[in-house]
C-alpha cells in the first residue's frame, strides 16, 4: 500500500513539473530555466524515495566551463543521480529520438533542448553531433553513457565511439564518472525505488584535444579504465594505461 501510494505520488508530482517544464519550452531558447525545473523534480523525488548521495571528486572540476560527463550506466535512476551530483552544471544527454513520445517526459526532454538522435539514420547521427557542440558553445554540458544500455550486471559494457568522437571535433574535455549501486536502488528493467545510498566518483578531466580521430579507441580504453578503476573491475588486456593526474579518488566516508 505504502509503495502504491509513493508511486502515486510520483506521477503527480512528474506531471506538474513536466507541464511546466512544457510552458517554458517555447520561450527558454538553450532549455537552461527549464532545465531548474528538472533539478527540483530530481532533488524532490530522492528525497521521497530516501535515496542518498555520496559524491567525491567535484573539486576536479570548474563549474563555470562545459564538459563531457561519460559515465557508466546500471540504471534509469542514473539520470536523476546526476542531475543531483552536477548541481552547479546545465546537463544535457544524447537520447534515442523515441523518448520524445514519452507523455510528459518525452515533452519535457524537448523543453528541456536534449538532443534526440534517430540512430536509424546516420546523417542525423552527424547532425546530433552539431547539435551537442552547439550546447557546449553555450556553456552546457553533455552528458553520454558510452555503453549505450544499461549493464544487467553491473559489469562494464563495451564503449561506443560516438562521444569520443563529439569529444574529439569539440576538443572539450571529458570527465569520467563513476556511479556505484543505483543498481541496487532501481534495478534494470525494475519499477520500484528503494532506499540506501549511491556513490558517484567525479574524475579528473582528461584533454581530448590530444587525440586524433584514428586515436578514438586509446581514448576510450583511457575512459574506460578510470571508470572501471572507480567501480573495482578489472580493464581489458587491450586496455592504455591511465595518464598522469587521472588516479582513482579515495573514497570518501559516508
Amino acid at each position: 500500500m505504502f509503495y502504491i501510494a509513493q508511486l502515486s505520488l510520483f506521477l503527480v508530482i512528474t506531471i506538474l513539473l513536466a507541464a511546466a517544464t512544457i510552458v517554458l519550452g517555447p520561450f527558454d531558447p538553450h532549455g537552461k530555466r527549464a532545465y531548474r525545473i528538472n533539478q527540483f523534480w530530481t532533488w524532490l523525488i530522492l528525497r521521497l524515495a530516501g535515496v542518498h548521495l555520496n559524491v567525491t571528486g567535484l573539486q576536479n572540476i570548474e563549474p563555470d566551463k562545459p564538459y563531457i560527463f561519460m559515465v557508466n550506466h546500471q540504471s534509469n535512476i542514473d539520470i536523476p543521480v546526476l542531475i543531483e551530483s552536477l548541481a552547479r552544471f546545465q546537463l544535457r544527454w544524447i537520447a534515442k529520438k523515441e523518448l520524445l513520445w514519452v507523455p510528459f517526459f518525452g515533452w519535457a526532454m524537448w523543453a528541456t533542448k536534449h538532443i534526440a538522435v534517430d540512430r536509424s539514420d546516420p546523417m542525423d547521427a552527424i547532425r546530433s553531433l552539431e547539435r551537442a557542440k552547439e550546447r557546449l558553445g553555450a556553456g552546457i554540458s553533455i552528458v553520454i553513457f558510452p555503453e549505450g544500455t544499461r549493464s544487467h550486471d553491473g559489469q562494464l559494457l563495451r564503449f561506443k565511439k560516438g562521444g569520443f568522437l563529439l569529444a574529439a571535433q569539440s576538443r572539450a574535455p571529458i570527465v569520467p564518472v563513476a556511479i556505484k549501486g543505483s543498481g541496487r536502488i532501481l534495478p534494470a528493467g525494475g519499477w520500484k525505488l528503494r532506499s540506501g545510498v549511491i556513490e558517484v566518483f567525479v574524475d579528473k578531466p582528461i584533454a581530448a584535444d590530444n587525440y586524433r580521430v584514428g586515436k578514438l579507441r586509446v581514448l576510450s580504453e583511457t575512459v574506460r579504465q578510470v571508470i572501471a578503476g572507480h567501480l573495482d573491475q578489472s580493464t581489458p588486456a587491450h586496455s592504455e594505461p591511465t595518464p598522469t593526474g587521472a588516479k582513482r579518488l579515495e573514497k570518501r566516508s559516508a
